[in-house]
């Protein structure tokens, strides 16, 4: 039987979290999405009803996107997997597998090393384990231009970062859902996850992971290119490696045929 969606929030150290539960019901084993930076729950409308006849899906806003409230300070990708844990505590979740991308691939990543007895398989998707000098010093213009011009200004770079130029090019339905969740996220919420990214540092806890891992990401990926997420899978052990072909940073809508396919054939390799 497959449950209607429902959504609420709770409140989390004082902050509003946004979640959305649907899929099987009670007994069925639970599916985590955890959504990039700039985005909200709605990222993995393609994917969640495809898992929903087998898994009970939760669907939830990082802290400062959708309609989750950003609080106040910074935060770091132990925070952000800290968050995780608390919703699956308030709603009495023991374990569950996870999909993220991008931002919400890394705090799979914290949840995986941090909490190894919560995380039944992980697939991390367009992600970093490690952040360097110049992908951190690449985030100060933008923190910048958020800061000072609100987060309109930082579509069209966005964009062209996410996406092929070829996709761009179709300008298909898909990027003005994509453009809308850029500037609906909140100033706050995009500085503070923003600044979690600079400080990435999960190279030494990965060798903690023991769930199925599945790395996949797109060929021309800048932020997360092949060989970053080929290496970020040799250090977890018994993970695999896929690469999706002529996608970049947003792979499950730009080239969703084939990470559906991936990732229905681990799911079903581990359930």
């Amino acid at each position: 039987m497959t449950a209607a969606a429902t959504a609420d929030r709770i409140r989390i150290d004082g902050r509003a979290l946004n979640y959305r539960i649907e899929g099987a019901g009670p007994g069925a084993p639970w599916l985590t999405f955890s959504n990039s930076h700039a985005t909200d729950l709605h990222l993995w409308d393609e994917q969640a009803p495809l898992f929903a006849r087998n898994f009970r899906i939760l669907r939830y806003d990082t802290r400062g996107h959708g309609a989750s409230e950003a609080g106040s300070g910074s935060c770091d990708m132990a925070a952000l997997a800290a968050d995780v844990i608390a919703l699956w505590d308030a709603l009495g979740i023991e374990r569950s597998h996870v999909i993220g991308l991008s931002l919400g691939g890394t705090t799979g990543l914290e949840l995986a090393a941090r909490h190894p007895g919560r995380v039944l398989s992980l697939i991390a998707c367009d992600c970093r384990h490690t952040s360097g000098a110049e992908f951190a010093a690449g985030w100060l213009p933008r923190i910048a231009l958020a800061r000072n011009s609100g987060m309109e200004a930082l579509v069209p770079s966005t964009i062209e970062r996410w996406f092929t130029e070829g996709y761009r090019a179709k300008n298909p339905p898909a990027l003005d859902r994509v453009r809308d969740m850029i500037r609906n996220t909140s100033v706050a919420g995009y500085i503070a996850c923003a600044e979690a990214l600079m400080g990435i540092d999960s190279v030494e806890r990965l060798d903690a992971i023991r769930c199925p891992t599945l790395a996949i990401g797109g060929a021309f990926d800048p932020p997360a290119p092949p060989a970053l997420m080929a290496d970020m899978a040799s250090r977890i052990e018994g993970a695999r490696h896929e690469v999706i072909a002529d996608a970049s940073h947003m792979a499950v809508i730009e080239q969703p045929l084939p990470f559906n396919r991936a990732a229905a054939a681990f799911l079903a390799s581990v359930t």
